[in-house]
């Protein structure tokens, strides 16, 4: 048998196109019609957030959550180097410095304890990445964030139906953004959300989702007619994505079950090779409770992750690599400054590899997969 195994494979649950085909027939494509604000309602209610806006991406949500943010040419906002580049574009879009700090070495989120001696006098916020959907140390960061007057905006892109004792993430900080991108375990192909905890932003993160204008308020008779009043955008997704996206959050509590089953599948088969110090598992704190983003494991060097994802590769397998840290990038350099010294981002990014995981990969996909890995380790000098 020839496997082809890819990384990633979008998931549907069976009931998007019956939404979409509801859509259609209501004759609203355009944003914020009914599924708009079935999904919001769904997030508002599961995360505990005060308001949520659906967008067009993450990007999207954290372009809104920078503007609320009042982001000025110059304001510096504490972030971690490894993640993605939406993280730091957001802000430098605004005139924003990205100030990158390094990471835990077991969590991979940003290092809690290096954020203090990053603040200066120009710093405005704080952006936590929840790394694979694992909690970053909230109560801390915001303690933080309280004593020197800042603002945080978790990036929880990778952290829908996960929790921080007990807590749901994006819920914690003054605003987050969650991705609905079809790499993520809830999806609509492109998608994102705002979500807004801090309740003296709620009225003015409405009007930057709709372009600058009162439009919402004017649908709801605040207002006898809708004008510019602010900066914005199109931030808004249409109603066919929403359609798509309310299928999926109906579903999220078996979505987040069925991917935790093979996320257990590979944390158990590989407790041996961790043991004989071959790889290093994930780590999750006791207190967080993760959605099973994603399985990677964390191997000696550069040169042994290039071949073990060759390897796989060869045999059908496709493995990747995460992020390259956003203080080594051009653009990283240009707009950004560096406080510390890295090492965890340089080390642990350089090891990492991701192992296939999605809905519908089938038990002996997974064995193939798992027995792959292992004869990697046994066959390799």
């Amino acid at each position: 048998m020839t496997y082809k195994i890819p990384f990633n494979k979008p998931f549907a649950t069976g009931k998007e196109f019956d939404y979409i085909q509801q859509a259609i027939n209501q004759g609203q494509l355009s944003g914020n019609g009914e599924f708009t604000k079935k999904c919001q309602v769904w997030l508002e209610s599961r995360i505990g957030s005060r308001k949520a806006l659906l967008s067009h991406s993450c990007t999207g949500a954290l372009e809104m959550a920078a503007i609320l943010a009042n982001i000025q040419p110059g304001d510096e906002v504490i972030m971690p180097s490894y993640t993605f580049v939406s993280t730091a574009n957001a802000f430098v879009l605004r005139g924003g410095v990205p100030v990158f700090v390094d990471i835990r070495p077991d969590t991979l989120n940003i290092d809690e304890t290096k954020i203090e001696e990053a603040i200066t006098p120009k710093t405005k916020a704080i952006v936590p990445v929840h790394y694979a959907g694992v909690g970053c140390e909230m109560d801390k960061i915001m303690d933080i964030a309280q004593r020197h007057n800042l603002i945080v905006i978790e990036d929880a892109a990778q952290g829908i139906m996960s929790t921080y004792k007990g807590k749901s993430l994006g819920s914690f900080g003054h605003l987050a953004a969650l991705s609905f991108h079809e790499t993520k375990n809830v999806i609509c192909g492109e998608g994102g959300a705002l979500l807004i905890n801090d309740p003296n932003l709620m009225e003015r993160a409405e009007i930057i989702w709709e372009k600058g204008t009162n439009r919402s308020q004017f649908f709801r008779g605040q207002v006898d007619k809708y004008t510019w009043v602010d900066i914005g955008s199109s931030y808004l997704p249409s109603e066919i994505n929403a359609a798509f996206l309310w299928a999926q959050l109906e579903d999220a509590d078996s979505i987040t079950k069925k991917r935790l089953q093979i996320w257990d599948k590979y944390h158990s088969e590989f407790a041996p090779l961790e043991n004989d110090g071959k790889i290093r598992r994930p780590i999750i704190p006791s207190h967080c409770q993760h959605n099973a983003h994603m399985y990677y494991l964390l191997l000696s060097n550069l040169q042994q992750r290039t071949d073990f994802i060759e390897r796989l590769k060869a045999n059908g397998i496709y493995s990747v690599f995460h992020y390259v840290p956003l203080h080594s990038s051009p653009a990283g350099q240009q707009f950004g400054k560096v406080q510390g010294d890295l090492l965890n981002t340089n080390n642990l990014s350089d090891r990492l590899v991701r192992l296939p995981l999605w809905i519908g990969l089938e038990d002996q996909d997974l064995i193939y997969i798992i027995h792959q890995v292992q004869d990697f380790f046994q066959t390799k000098k």
